[in-house]
């Protein structure tokens, strides 16, 4: 060790400009200065800057073999050593080709490559690219990945963060010093870029941040595939490129699929409470337990899709998933990336699709996560009025920003890509759609034009659905959107969002009004049920009975209904029968398919045990049967999005709460080879009055069979005696020269089979 000040002067060769900066952790170009550099004498330096260190060697492989060893002179107190080597001890061209023995304060010798001997990993072309907003597959570069570079084992790190100082890569690699793998800033791009030899795949680690004013930050990676949910928020390097997918014949056969002409009978479900193990502290399955239990439910239960409230990882178990810190990740509370691929490979493989909830439209505040992740606004608009959701207490991504949206484009086509997902619900779309949303008068700041549209996050939305669209065929875009927002579900071409499909908000609402009123009362509010069918096809609908509705104090769907318990169960019952029969896809919430008495509560098990009382089962084995008819009758889903589907019989008979239509499987625009089946009549009885004799118009003469009875004992319905067949009569009735008569069992859905004359 030097022996003066000025014995240590007269060996540093850095001048006050690079190593103050350095040394003080503020420096952007630390591989400018560390690391190996040629000197005007034809000779090279090394300098290294490890803090605590007693002393350096530096190690080359000569040609025949040989070792050599050169010791570093210590040249600044703060542990920075150099040598100077001359040219003919590197192989020509490879002057990185060396390693480090560094001996620490306790006299312990460890063996590592200089991180500061590597060129760049990330190309201008990258770059580039991600500047203008149009490098969909930047999650290949940016964040955490495990590489080998010049025969070297290791991970390349990269993060976006303009703002910044300094930016340093802290882990349980480097005792979390942010002194040790300070990281290169790449031009003007505002990308930190280093690669870190030895650190392999499993390795914890965070970004530490200088900030614009001198603050110290510790963030996670945004891109990052692998993060803790709990306190320590770290990420974890994870490599992607190891899963071997064993579901090729589905997504071969997705690309051939109109989902549009096709069942889709979507179960929506928190993995966080669908089932949890009671013996072992009430915890969540995990993603392998689930492939097991779920799968088999759900192909037992009829299902086409499952949807997964958010999985990408949140601090927060109280937000459902819906505030996402890393958009990269799924949870690591139900286990690794690979095995949440095993889940969705395993679905697939049974014939079931996977639909994700996806939250492009605001972010928390969590220090750790995005917000003013390099010490300034960044992910999020600068201006409040903008930039905040005042409700929610989260931020609004900054659509503007084209690195903003090239994070959330390449994150949608991410999930699309690396884990096989189906289709992506967008929620809240109605809060990225307007300026003014949830603001009052002063709040909030119009557009250039003047109005409330967000113009960019409009842009964001269309060039998001029209890319994974492109991308991958067969997969679908729902948005959760609750405005009469137009064309939300029309190509983009033609002048909408670009969506595939829009949950139907109108019809749930209506509906759930309806319902929750005493049947005494239904007859004064008829138009309810029958003022979805106005709009039914400006869109192409799902009807969803979500979680939303099933939290918050609005009660469980059984909780709902009115009256006793029998009633309540047969509102159920009756209830989702013409659900299933109304035009649109379909979709309920976990629990809803057996009546759950409780409201949902995201910190516990469904009440698996109620499938033990007669009623609860019944209605289990309804909605197993209606799944069953839906798949197989091709006139509930064939036109679903056309008008000649659908046909009213009569919804004039408010007096007695009962409505009935046609569902339809004919039409000049379906190809002759599309599936035809016949068509079915949906009679809906909506009191707990039984009409006797009842009277409908028919399409054709005929004998027309009863596939469906909500009332019936197998469901847990009164057991009114029903025949299996009615044969029409010559006697006119609602525009139809044909007619059955039939006795209406209490609060009830029906369904009959049209005979296949009707087809001529």
């Amino acid at each position: 060790m030097p022996s003066s000040q000025e014995e240590e002067s007269e060996r540093l060769t850095l001048n006050d400009d690079d190593l103050y900066p350095l040394l003080e952790t503020r420096h952007n170009d630390p591989h400018h200065i560390l690391g190996v550099h040629s000197l005007s004498n034809g000779h090279w330096i090394v300098r290294v800057w490890h803090p605590g260190a007693r002393g350096v060697t530096l190690c080359v492989e000569g040609t025949k073999g040989v070792e050599m060893k050169t010791p570093f002179s210590y040249v600044h107190e703060a542990g920075l050593f150099e040598v100077e080597v001359e040219a003919s001890i590197f192989e020509v061209g490879k002057p990185f080709a060396y390693t480090l023995e560094i001996t620490n304060a306790h006299g312990v010798t460890s063996r590592i490559h200089d991180p500061y001997a590597f060129p760049p990993q990330i190309g201008d072309v990258d770059l580039y690219l991600h500047a203008q907003g149009k490098h969909w597959g930047m999650y290949h570069h940016l964040g955490a990945h495990p590489r080998t570079v010049e025969g070297v084992k290791g991970t390349v790190f990269a993060v976006w963060a303009p703002h910044a100082q300094r930016v340093s890569v802290v882990g349980d690699f480097n005792g979390w010093d942010g002194r040790f793998h300070m990281m290169r800033r790449l031009g003007h791009s505002g990308v930190w870029e280093i690669f870190l030899p030895g650190v392999d795949v499993g390795a914890h680690y965070k970004f530490e941040i200088r900030g614009p004013h001198g603050e110290i930050l510790l963030k996670t990676d945004p891109y990052g595939f692998f993060a803790q949910h709990d306190l320590s928020t770290a990420c974890m390097v994870y490599d992607l490129e190891r899963y071997q997918w064993n579901d090729s014949s589905w997504m071969e056969n997705r690309v051939k699929k109109d989902l549009y002409s096709l069942p889709l009978s979507i179960y929506e479900m928190h993995l966080g409470s669908w089932r949890r193990c009671p013996e072992e502290g009430d915890r969540p399955l995990s993603y392998r337990e689930l492939a097991e239990e779920l799968v088999d439910y759900v192909v037992e239960m009829g299902f086409t899709h499952v949807e997964l409230l958010p999985v990408m990882e949140h601090p927060f178990e109280g937000s459902w998933g819906y505030q996402v810190v890393n958009f990269y990740a799924p949870s690591s509370r139900f286990g690794s990336p690979d095995e949440f691929r095993y889940l969705v490979d395993r679905l697939h493989q049974a014939g079931i699709g996977v639909i994700l909830d996806w939250v492009p439209g605001h972010f928390p505040r969590d220090a750790h996560g995005l917000w003013r992740y390099d010490g300034a606004t960044l992910y999020e608009y600068e201006d409040p009025r903008r930039g905040e959701h005042q409700e929610w207490g989260t931020m609004v991504f900054d659509y503007g920003r084209n690195e903003v949206r090239n994070f959330l484009i390449a994150n949608a086509l991410y999930w699309l890509a690396e884990f096989h997902i189906d289709g992506l619900r967008v929620d809240a779309v109605a809060s990225m759609l307007y300026l003014d949303y949830s603001r009052k008068e002063g709040e909030w700041v119009p557009n250039q034009f003047g109005g409330r549209e967000n113009l960019e996050a409009v842009s964001f939305i269309k060039e998001c659905n029209e890319l994974c669209y492109q991308r991958h065929p067969g997969i679908m875009m729902v948005a959760e959107e609750s405005t009469a927002w137009p064309a939300v579900s029309k190509p983009t071409y033609l002048g909408g969002l670009g969506f595939g499909f829009k949950w139907n908000m109108g019809w749930m609402n209506d509906s759930l009004r309806y319902i929750s009123r005493a049947p005494i009362h239904r007859k004064h509010h008829q138009n309810d049920i029958t003022f979805s069918m106005i709009y039914a096809y400006h869109e192409h609908f799902i009807l969803v009975l979500s979680h939303d509705e099933m939290v918050h104090g609005k009660g469980s769907l059984l909780s709902k209904m009115p009256e006793d318990d029998w009633q309540k169960f047969a509102n159920v019952r009756f209830f989702l029968s013409w659900m299933w029969g109304h035009p649109g896809k379909k979709l309920i919430f976990q629990g809803g398919e057996f009546a759950q008495r409780d409201e949902w509560n995201h910190d516990h098990s469904l009440d698996w045990h109620l499938l033990g009382c007669d009623s609860h089962r019944g209605v289990q084995k309804l909605v197993q049967r209606l799944n069953h008819i839906y798949r197989s009758e091709p006139a509930l889903w064939l036109l679903d999005d056309r008008p000649e589907g659908f046909e009213w019989i009569d919804f004039h008979d408010s007096e007695n709460s009962v409505w009935s239509f046609l569902r339809r499987t004919l039409s000049p625009l379906v190809a002759s080879e599309a599936p035809r089946g016949s068509d079915l009549i949906v009679i809906v009885n909506a009191t707990p009055v039984v009409r006797y004799h009842y009277r409908i118009g028919v399409p054709v003469a005929g004998l027309y069979e009863i596939i469906l009875n909500s009332d019936d004992t197998a469901f847990w319905g009164s057991g009114m005696m029903m025949p299996s067949f009615l044969h029409s009569e010559e006697q006119p009735c609602h525009r139809f020269a044909q007619s059955i008569s039939l006795d209406l069992p209490p609060l009830s859905t029906l369904y009959l089979k049209v005979p296949r004359q009707a087809e001529k």
